[in-house]
């Protein structure tokens, strides 16, 4: 089951900001994206919670320095994403 993305204004300019800074990393990016739409729990992803000031959203990778996060809610198969970038970045 598919789930739906959701892409905020504020998420598209970070996005945009963020690929003009890693060109290198669009392929990754769209794959991230891929698969969190067909399969949030695909391990590549490694989903996981976050604490602290950031509590209630996830976290999925990119890569090993890259990460995204997100809104899951999965009662209504959506996903917002919120945020790209390094892992100091978006923690």
């Amino acid at each position: 089951m598919a789930y739906r993305l959701i892409f905020p204004h504020s998420y598209i300019k970070r996005a945009k900001a963020f690929i003009r800074q890693h060109p290198e990393l669009l392929k990754q990016y769209e794959k991230a994206l891929l698969l969190l739409e067909h399969n949030p729990h695909h391990p590549s992803l490694r989903l996981h919670p976050l604490n602290g000031k950031l509590k209630g959203l996830h976290s999925v990778s990119i890569n090993i320095s890259y990460r995204l996060t997100i809104e899951l809610i999965i009662t209504e198969q959506t996903i917002t994403l919120i945020n790209v970038g390094s892992h100091d970045e978006v923690y």
